[in-house]
């Protein structure tokens, strides 16, 4: 009997019992029954906006965290406030990070535990702001500041150094020469973790803070790092040698080395020839003046740089004599000559023809006149000096040798045997000819640059290598105890090992899960026609039904709960459902 009964017009009928009311949720009911309730949220929801409103237009007091850093510290220090949630903002122009005023000194303390900024040291920006009256003193201070700041500015620009203090020590001038002390520095570098210094990095540090400074000398410039070890220990002035002077020995008796053994192995072999070479470098820088004076040439040849005479005639009386006095003193009376006539040719007491005096012997009539008179006139004397300077030769010659010239070369060849093959087709090895020996140490001498002044030693030897001493081939090596095998079978073993655990994972944990938490695709369904009553099936995979589907399945419930509910009823009062029934048919039949 209930089967007949209309579905809507009992679902009508039952509305009083809430019917109606049971496709709302209970939230639209509460708010239905409690008019104001939507009001208070309304109320509550306005005050929140007002108040985040407020909240996120009222800007923050921004004040100067930091200024003129650089960007390697600005990084840091932005990475910093991120990770702190501090909001932060940059001035115009990018000069000075901002943040929270009332978060400033909170900031700065935890920074600097972090030790930022790093680069805190101040450079000749300190001589911008000179007060007025500033003492010589407070600027020589000043100067000294920013000079090691600058300096440990450009030291901390190299890679590898993570910090830098530069300390100067720079002497007061002085007008005496005994009193003036040069400057000197001290350089203390905190290296980046993990990261090396090299010598050549430190000596470039060194110059560079010598050539900062006026009259700093390279040697007085001291460089230590954080964990207090000495870099800039003798850098070739105590120990003789440094790095770089090892290296370019090694250089040059690794070029030796290529230049003999290329030569030699088109000969020989490429594996037939071995050379070492020990070179002795000389490293020392010397000066060298010569001044040379070659002997005395011939006067008439040589040139005249300068000629001095002097001559000095007396004439007069004979020389002052008796005993000093008065009477000595006196001036010489004059000399009465007597007269004496010509005497007779054969006269007794005339000298003969010819005799000096007589007027034949000068050949000049009134000779012996002047004579006389010169004779009566008294004593004269002559004297003439003259002083002749040439030029001398002179040689000069400055010498100057550069450091690294090749004082002596030592070369030890060494030359494996020849291969050949005898009459039987065996291998055999032959030592070398005289001949050939010769030609390889000839050759060997030519590619060295041989020096016999130099006194350079070339030794030449031909004898079997180890490898060619053992008889006969070596032998086989099972197949198993091959390393070449074994390497190789090890590194498969590896990559099947690698795929065994891949497949067990696929297999024992990847597959399971997938199969348990992704089920598979639906089985297609052939499309049936649907009435009204029957609702549509469902299936236990749909997992996001349609909004038709969720429909359709709605409606069916309703239709199912009311059939229950009219079933329910006619069991339980069979009249009312009757007279029910019976008012439908007369209503009906009007």
């Amino acid at each position: 009997m209930s089967t007949a009964v209309p579905t809507g017009d009992v679902s009508a009928a039952a509305s009083g019992t809430g019917g109606a009311s049971g496709g709302l949720p209970p939230m639209l009911e509460r708010m239905r029954a409690q008019p104001k309730l939507p009001m208070i949220i309304g109320g509550a929801a306005l005050v929140a906006a007002a108040a985040a409103f407020m909240l996120w237009s009222r800007a923050p007091d921004y004040k100067v965290l930091y200024t003129n850093v650089s960007d390697r510290d600005g990084g840091a220090i932005i990475a910093s406030l991120q990770q702190m949630n501090v909001p932060y903002k940059f001035a115009e122009g990018g000069g000075a990070i901002l943040i929270a005023g009332d978060k400033v000194a909170e900031t700065r303390l935890k920074l600097a535990a972090q030790g930022l900024p790093k680069a805190g040291g101040v450079g000749f920006e300190l001589m911008d702001n000179q007060k007025f009256g500033t003492s010589q003193f407070a600027e020589q201070v000043n100067y000294q500041r920013g000079l090691e700041g600058e300096l440990a500015r450009s030291i901390e620009s190299i890679g590898t150094i993570e910090a830098a203090r530069v300390h100067l020590a720079l002497p007061k001038p002085s007008l005496f020469v005994r009193d003036q002390k040069k400057p000197s520095a001290s350089v203390v570098l905190t290296l980046m973790r993990g990261r090396s210094i090299d010598e050549g990095q430190v000596s470039a540090i060194v110059h560079m803070v010598s050539s900062s400074v006026p009259d700093l000398d390279a040697k007085s410039v001291t460089v230590v790092d954080q964990r207090g070890n000495l870099l800039s220990s003798a850098r070739g002035t105590d120990r003789g040698l440094d790095v770089s002077q090892l290296k370019y020995a090694q250089e040059i008796e690794a070029g030796y080395i290529r230049r003999i053994e290329a030569i030699l192995q088109p000969i020989v072999g490429a594996t037939n020839v071995r050379a070492q070479v020990a070179a002795d470098i000389d490293f020392s820088v010397v000066e060298h003046t010569d001044e040379k004076y070659k002997p005395n040439q011939d006067p008439t040849q040589a040139a005249m740089r300068s000629q001095q005479s002097s001559e000095s005639v007396q004439q007069g009386g004979g020389a002052p004599g008796g005993v000093p006095g008065a009477l000595s003193n006196q001036p010489p009376v004059n000399p009465n000559a007597p007269i004496v006539g010509p005497r007779a040719p054969n006269a007794p007491g005339t000298p003969p023809p010819g005799t000096p005096g007589t007027p034949g012997a000068s050949g000049a009539p009134g000779t012996t006149t002047a004579t006389t008179a010169t004779a009566a006139t008294g004593p004269s004397s002559t004297r003439k000096d003259t002083t002749t300077n040439y030029e001398l030769d002179r040689s000069i010659r400055h010498v100057q040798q550069a450091a690294g010239g090749v004082k002596r070369l030592s070369v030890a060849v060494v030359v494996n045997n020849r291969d050949s093959v005898d009459a039987a087709g065996k291998n055999t090895s032959r030592a070398l000819t005289t001949a050939e020996v010769d030609q390889i140490r000839n050759l060997a001498k030519e590619a060295m640059g041989f020096s016999q002044e130099r006194g350079d030693s070339l030794n030449v030897v031909n004898s079997a290598f180890a490898r060619d001493a053992d008889s006969g081939p070596a032998p086989e090596v099972a197949f198993w105890k091959d390393r070449d095998n074994i390497e190789i079978g090890k590194t498969l073993g590896q990559y099947l090992l690698y795929a065994l655990i891949a497949l067990f994972a696929w297999l024992a944990v990847l597959r399971p899960l997938m199969r348990r938490h992704a089920p598979p695709p639906p089985a297609p369904v052939a499309a049936t026609p649907l009435d009204d009553d029957t609702p549509p099936p469902v299936t236990a995979h749909d997992s996001a039904p349609s909004p038709e589907e969720s429909l359709r399945e709605r409606e069916a419930n309703r239709k199912k709960a009311d059939m229950d509910y009219a079933q329910q009823i006619a069991d339980k009062d069979p009249k009312m459902v009757a007279a029910l029934i019976q008012h439908w048919m007369n209503s009906n039949e009007q």
